[in-house]
């Protein structure tokens, strides 16, 4: 199991070394496929589900519901929020998951609940 969007700000350092502060991860521009992207990645499986909202770590103000719930792919997990920063600000993703992403034709993986067990027990023990 792999993060997708492991930023400091955004997970506790319990689920490991994370890649860097979001604001390092910004583009300038959005990925071409970007609309694609955050269709996928608002698809995931549930794993983790948590009421109301976080608040954007770039400051502008605006909040994301949902954001710190945990979905999963199956193999990828990231927060509920992954899709704002984004399509907000183009952050950049793992190119290995933008390949899974890309190579699924944007639909996430259906559902394999011994996997999605296995990802929720790690997510909970370091929650």
């Amino acid at each position: 199991m792999k993060i997708a969007g492991f930023f400091h700000e955004l997970w506790a350092p319990c689920f490991g070394r994370a890649a860097g502060r979001v604001r390092d991860f910004t583009r300038p521009t959005p990925y071409e496929d970007a609309k694609k992207i955050t269709e996928y990645l608002l698809a995931g499986h549930d794993i983790f589900s948590v009421m109301g909202s976080s608040e954007d770590v770039l400051g502008s103000g605006k909040a994301v519901l949902g954001g710190d719930s945990i979905l999963s792919d199956n193999e990828w997990i990231w927060r509920g929020d992954l899709w704002f920063y984004v399509w907000t600000y183009h952050v950049q993703l793992p190119e290995e998951f933008l390949e899974r992403v890309r190579g699924d034709d944007y639909r996430p993986l259906a559902e394999n609940e011994p996997q999605l067990v296995e990802i929720a027990r790690y997510v909970q023990a370091n929650l």
